[in-house]
């Protein structure tokens, strides 16, 4: 089945008495993957949060439609950025914890991990524990963890930044070839990392913020990082985000 498109509508949050933005809308299409930018409590992330219906301890409020008009309930997957790996697990384990939780694991579901540990070139570690693992090889596997729920609609907040560049720019490979057809909203904090993975680019700038949409490079995703047109966009994006945010 295809995975959906979503719009949000009226999405509003406030902090104490201050809001973050109000009554923003947006679009993300079947398919495709959104990054969504902003300076430091600009509220993206809560409002990724938002979207997938997670608790928040602010006032907010968010309308929530799909372009199939089925509910998202069973076809979301959340990457965070802390890899969330439990220690009491292997790393197969740690791939098929959701159906571990749900009672349902099977012989079936553990060949699926298992291919899934291939594809992020981890399978020789399918029976280490956590603790043995580099940075980036927790990352991968929380990847494939994502991936094990099979989900068309995955949001992923800031889900690379605490590993090095050169895993960074790894893992920006491994995820456009694994999450490739799934609708894909994706918080960061890195210009250069959104302009190669983004079809759609949002910015939440101002106070309270709007959603700006800026205008992504062309090209196959990841692109290239020594592309002219990247380089000059991710110029241009900097300066952009660096700018005041007053009304």
């Amino acid at each position: 089945m295809p995975p959906p498109g979503l719009e949000i509508h009226r999405a509003s949050l406030t902090f104490g008495e201050r809001p973050l933005f109000r009554d923003l809308q947006a679009r993300f299409e079947a398919g495709s993957w959104t990054c969504l930018l902003g300076r430091s409590g600009s509220g993206k992330s809560s409002l990724l949060r938002m979207i997938a219906g997670l608790a928040l301890p602010d006032n907010h409020q968010l309308d929530l439609a799909t372009s199939d008009g089925r509910p998202l309930r069973r076809r979301l997957a959340w990457m965070a950025q802390q890899d969330l790996l439990v220690p009491w697990q292997r790393v197969i384990g740690n791939v098929m914890l959701g159906a571990k939780w749900r009672g349902t694991s099977t012989n079936a579901d553990r060949q699926r991990a298992m291919h899934l540990l291939e594809r992020v070139g981890l399978a020789a570690k399918a029976d280490e524990w956590p603790a043995a693992l580099s940075g980036g090889q927790r990352q991968r596997v929380a990847l494939a963890r994502t991936l094990f729920e099979d989900a068309s609609v995955v949001l992923m907040d800031e889900p690379f930044s605490a590993v090095d560049a050169i895993t960074r720019l790894e893992l920006h490979e491994v995820a456009s070839t694994l999450l490739a057809g799934r609708t894909v909203l994706m918080v960061t904090h890195d210009p250069l990392e959104a302009l190669r993975l983004a079809d759609h680019l949002l910015v939440l700038q101002g106070e309270p913020a709007n959603l700006v949409s800026i205008p992504v490079p062309a090209g196959t995703r990841p692109r290239a990082l020594a592309d002219d047109d990247l380089q000059r966009r991710q110029a241009a994006l900097v300066a952009q985000l660096r700018e005041p945010t007053d009304g």
